[in-house]
């Protein structure tokens, strides 16, 4: 036997592991902690960044055996995702008895196009209730954007934010389409463009790596990035910035250069120092157009893509 309860108006945030602490203090003191997973039952008055997934329709599901929960969780919906900070030998059994999903990395550019079927996300709270949600905010196990990497080609491993960008927005630059990478040494982000066909205009004062430097589809201009003129660069609707600098230098560039300006399409990273720079975050999330979102290849950084609005 098994009863099933709707949890109205709650919200679970799985932490990004080594950042619980950032997640913390987004959340109201009322919360109920399991592991990294972090139960909300109230709604939130601002929005909440530092977490890998967000488990957005809650059901709270008593249970007398290990058949009956994994029925439960198959009368909701069929593939599913666990996360266990107790009882994990009980919840491997539970899982077991669920169809079984292989999460293999991801191959760009394919996985742009890739059509990800519904997971949902769910944990033991205890021995015979589970806590589950059919309705995350990612696609991925634990949020997690996983893929095959190229250890060959990329002169850093940056170039997995904007693989990882590019696969959340089933988007990105098209061939022979213009853009700016502010901040570009050693090449990493120019190296995704170049490999997507994109002309790059690649700004920084260091050179990027050989190859690139020499590529027919790479124009490498010696210079501050943030002192661009992007009157320079009309037909230009893409702008990245993997600048190290203080994200509040960031927040003044794009309102006063790039918000003005007629780029459509923007990822920059928030690069933190310390949690004395947290209060521009709120800045940055009030910019119409644009989202903040913690990817799984960012450390003690936030990205950020503006997409212009009509």
């Amino acid at each position: 036997m098994y009863q099933i309860t709707e949890c109205e108006n709650t919200k679970a945030y799985l932490a990004i592991e080594g950042l619980e602490n950032q997640l913390l203090q987004e959340l109201p003191s009322e919360k109920e902690i399991f592991g990294r997973l972090i139960w909300v039952k109230e709604e939130l008055k601002n929005p909440v960044f530092w977490f890998a997934n967000q488990w957005q329709e809650n059901y709270q599901i008593e249970f007398d055996s290990i058949s009956d929960c994994a029925k439960a969780l198959s009368s909701i919906q069929k593939n599913w995702w666990p996360y266990f900070s107790a009882h994990a030998r009980r919840g491997t059994l539970i899982q077991d008895a669920l169809p079984y999903i292989s999460p293999k990395p991801l191959v760009f550019p394919g996985s742009m196009q890739t059509t990800y079927p519904p997971l949902g996300s769910w944990t033991l709270l205890g021995p015979n209730t589970a806590l589950a949600s059919p309705v995350c905010s990612s696609p991925r196990p634990h949020g997690e954007w996983n893929f095959v990497e190229d250890r060959v080609g990329p002169p850093s491993r940056a170039y997995l934010k904007l693989w990882e960008v590019f696969s959340m927005l089933q988007m990105c630059p098209k061939p022979k389409e213009k853009c700016l990478d502010l901040g570009a040494s050693p090449g990493g982000w120019t190296w995704v463009l170049t490999q997507l066909g994109a002309r790059v205009v690649a700004i920084d004062r260091s050179p990027l790596r050989e190859d690139l430097m020499t590529s027919p589809l790479v124009q490498f201009q010696n210079g501050n990035a943030f002192s661009v003129n992007l009157e320079d660069y009309p037909d230009t609707s893409w702008l990245f910035c993997d600048v190290i600098c203080y994200p509040e230098k960031l927040y003044e560039f794009f309102m006063q250069k790039v918000l003005p300006s007629s780029i459509q399409n923007a990822v920059c990273t928030l690069k933190f120092q310390g949690s004395e720079h947290y209060p521009v975050i709120q800045k940055f999330a009030a910019i119409p157009g644009g989202s903040l979102i913690h990817l799984t290849h960012n450390k003690h950084e936030l990205t950020f893509v503006f997409r212009r609005t009509v």
